[in-house]
């Protein structure tokens, strides 16, 4: 555990002075009150000589008192609200190594969601948290920072017709009866990594150290679509070393999830919508797996080193597909990757296409820029030295930071004396700087050829030459493939040919989320979709069914291009708002100009 914290701008927690070390949770789930209630008891280290505060951050909790665990009351101060960071609590601790803080958390707790029997597939209620980046103090006060890591245990009362899991690796798998579930969590990790969920689940074994959790309609096809799981942690390992957190499940949530999955320890939080029938979308398992090294083992120090975690994690979540798929597959997502990094480097400001970033809020949602122009750098770093010499460096990297905190700072000096000035290259060869510290993408960038994506332009070509669409060689491809399909048509392309894209392929209402977003970014540019009202009622139902954050944004957001579009947008989302995480709630917020919630 380091002894010295970075400062984190997004936490008022002041870990040098006095750090939470373990934390034990006593919980009450109160659905009908929508509330978690019970105690937080912490247990502290005293790093700097004669520090006596302890200071946590905290959203909107409802404080019920702070004990030191023996009966006496210690005095705290709670800070005024910030929109962005809550508040500041301060407990005078004194010399005391334990603080035991009743509460219970409130409406306005943006991890939870929490939601109703018609929302879930089982026609029961259900809990899911969701603490990334900086939501963990809404319901667990607690030094909310990426570079703090604590152990946890956790006792959890919920109904007796639920199961309770958590990022423990102590899960159940069948209900107790008399719905107190207790979980451990020895290896220390971050807040934001705590996680808990709630509902009417049933586990499928996977293989010795893997399994599925999902609602009872649900779990069979999570089952399926997630079958290759145990080879992918295998194929991890003879990358970049052991698998180091015991288990690795998978929790398939309600479709309000907010991401396409979440990389909490030993049990991955994942929306439906990668069950797409075909497997084709089981790269976002590779991607949070990759996270148990690169995120979950050695972790961005604060959120403005974000690229550390998911960049990384992107490079290893490919290496993974090559392993498990081969290098033609992968060369299909790279490129779709560097793709959606030029539609991203159109979005942002230039200053937050750098890698180390300068974000106010972090909740209001990275772009995919940290994401791949990350893995970008590091697949130019591969190019220069080799891949021989990069892998034997990662997993030195993985070995030597393991369950610690890294900065960009630390990484680059790290990086220079361990692989570049060994290679004889120094940082004006790769042109690090640029690539870190400027807008863009430096001139040095590696390119990604793609014989199937040749066939997807060769069939392409063919169709702007006048061959229908039904006509077209499509019978082999696979998903990456009608994904570029989508991408590589033109915005003028007239209605009549949209149409006729869309009754061969069915783009509209496709199970695959990637291709559907992408096709409805299409037609919405291409002002198709205000022509056609199936075309629009079936953009309303993606928008409606699905709350995976990343997608719906991107379909908003083209939506909110044009006054039309913006009208049609916010009605759209009158409706579908209610079901939404918080996560989402805000950043579609965000997007339509809505200061306030919206009402029906």
């Amino acid at each position: 555990m380091p002894r010295t914290f970075a400062a984190d701008p997004h936490s008022y927690a002041r870990p040098n002075e006095v750090v939470v070390r373990h934390v034990a949770l006593d919980l009450t789930v109160d659905f009908d009150a929508e509330r978690l209630s019970g105690t937080a008891t912490l247990d502290l280290e005293h790093l700097t000589p004669g520090a006596d505060t302890l200071v946590l951050d905290t959203w909107r909790l409802d404080l019920a008192g702070v004990t030191d665990g023996e009966g006496a009351d210690l005095p705290f101060d709670l800070g005024d609200h910030d929109e962005i960071f809550g508040q500041r609590l301060a407990i005078t601790v004194g010399d005391r190594d334990r603080v035991v803080i009743r509460y219970s958390t409130t409406g306005d707790a943006r991890a939870l969601q929490w939601l109703a029997p018609e929302q879930t597939a089982s026609g029961k209620r259900f809990l899911f948290t969701q603490n990334q980046p900086i939501l963990a103090r809404t319901w667990i006060p607690s030094q909310d920072s990426p570079g703090v890591r604590t152990s946890y245990e956790a006792v959890v009362r919920v109904p007796s017709d639920l199961l309770a899991v958590m990022s423990s690796g102590t899960n159940p798998t069948e209900r107790t009866d008399d719905g107190v579930y207790r979980f451990a969590m020895e290896t220390p990790v971050p807040a934001y990594l705590i996680a808990l969920a709630v509902g009417d689940l049933e586990f499928r074994e996977l293989g010795e150290r893997s399994g599925v959790y999902a609602e009872p309609s649900v779990v069979d096809a999570a089952a399926w679509e997630f079958a290759d799981t145990e080879k992918m942690i295998a194929a991890a390992e003879r990358l970049y070393g052991p698998y180091r957190w015991g288990r690795y499940d998978l929790l398939v949530l309600p479709p309000s999830f907010p991401y396409g999955g979440m990389e909490n320890p030993c049990l991955t939080f994942a929306t439906p919508t990668l069950l797409a029938g075909d497997r084709s979308l089981v790269t976002v398992v590779a991607h949070e797996l990759a996270h148990s090294w690169s995120g979950n083992l050695v972790t961005n120090s604060t959120w403005n080193d974000i690229w550390l975690n998911e960049g990384f994690t992107v490079y290893f979540e490919t290496r993974i597909d090559e392993e498990m798929y081969g290098a033609a597959y992968t060369s299909m997502l790279l490129r779709l990757g560097r793709q959606e990094l030029d539609q991203w480097l159109e979005l942002e400001k230039p200053r937050d296409t750098w890698l180390e970033l300068d974000l106010i809020d972090p909740d209001e949602g990275p772009s995919k820029i940290p994401y791949e122009k990350g893995s970008l750098f590091l697949r130019m770093i591969e190019a220069a030295v080799g891949r021989e010499k990069f892998d034997v460096f990662l997993r030195g990297y993985f070995d030597r930071f393991a369950f610690e905190s890294m900065d960009t700072a630390t990484f680059l000096a790290y990086l220079r004396s361990e692989l570049l000035e060994p290679a004889g290259l120094s940082d004006d060869d790769l042109q690090i700087e640029a690539w870190v510290h400027a807008p863009g993408v430096p001139s040095n960038e590696p390119h990604f050829a793609s014989d199937a994506f040749d066939v997807v332009d060769e069939q392409v070509a063919l169709f702007l030459g006048g061959r229908p669409a039904g006509d077209l060689e499509t019978a082999d491809w696979v998903s990456q493939q009608f994904w570029h399909f989508v991408r590589a048509l033109p915005d003028d392309l007239p209605h009549e040919r949209f149409d006729d894209v869309d009754a061969a392929f069915g783009f509209s209402t496709s199970g695959n989320i990637e291709i559907a977003t992408a096709w409805l970014e299409k037609v919405i540019e291409a002002g198709y979709l205000f022509e056609r009202p199936e075309v629009d009622r079936a953009m309303a139902d993606f928008l409606t069914r699905h709350g995976r954050a990343l997608y719906i944004r991107k379909v908003y957001m083209k939506l909110a291009e044009t006054d039309r579009g913006l009208t049609r947008a916010r009605e759209v989302y009158a409706i579908a708002r209610p079901g939404y995480h918080p996560v989402a709630q805000a950043q579609i917020d965000k997007v339509l100009g809505l200061t306030a919630p919206i009402v029906e």
